[in-house]
């Protein structure tokens, strides 16, 4: 295993949980969110992961993880990645709820955008889509060894192939298998609403679901 130096740009339910594991499995784990590092001192504490302002989430990293609602990518700090290591890879595991969060994105509605392909372009960076259909506890409790029967599987979708196996790798060392899900503009197959969002289940069945999806938005995701 290769330790990276990981920056988490979010500390909900999924960014709290990555930090866990992340931190758990040996990774130099920086953690930010919109609210300062102080308020981030219990998780620093529990995981050992560094508290750091937005700004400063990227620096040096090889992986960043943005898991922010989808509505506050845009106010994400300009240069956000500048000082990131060479090839820096950024994940994406963000949602679309136009009803419920998110208020109406043209770019994904009238311009028919998938939400990681308008992510990326508001970040200036490409992005592999992974996680945004993942139950937070699952990172905690479904991870399982190699091989092993009860194995979840994740899609993974991105346009950088040599970034979507940097991310493969890591989710395999989390203990989940991964389903490559295509290009980003592939990626509406695992958006809210598709067969596969939320689904706990192994290879066959990820990638059948993926395979099924329809690829009109459904009316609960449209605002």
């Amino acid at each position: 295993m290769r330790v990276m130096k990981i920056g988490i740009i979010g500390a909900g339910n999924i960014g709290g949980n990555l930090t866990r594991r992340l931190t758990a499995l040996g990774h130099d784990v920086s953690v930010a969110n919109s609210r300062g590092p102080a308020t981030l001192t219990a998780l620093a504490e529990e995981t050992g992961a560094t508290p750091v302002p937005v700004e400063e989430a990227a620096r040096g990293a090889e992986l960043v993880v943005v898991t922010v609602p989808l509505k506050a990518v845009p106010n994400l700090p300009s240069g956000l990645f500048d000082e990131a290591a060479d090839g820096a890879v950024v994940v994406d595991t963000g949602n679309y709820y136009p009803r419920h969060r998110d208020g109406r994105i043209a770019g994904i509605e009238d311009e028919g955008l998938t939400e990681s392909r308008w992510t990326a372009q508001q970040l200036g960076h490409t992005v592999v889509k992974a996680f945004n259909g993942t139950y937070a506890q699952d990172l905690l409790d479904r991870h399982r060894p190699a091989g092993a029967p009860d194995r979840l599987a994740l899609p993974v979708a991105a346009d950088d192939e040599s970034a979507k196996q940097v991310v493969r790798d890591l989710i395999d060392e989390l203990g989940f298998d991964t389903v490559d899900a295509g290009s980003l503009d592939d990626s509406w197959r695992q958006q809210p609403g598709t067969p596969v969002y939320g689904l706990q289940e192994g290879v066959d069945a990820v990638t059948k679901a993926l395979a099924e999806a329809p690829r009109e938005r459904p009316a609960d995701f449209r605002s």
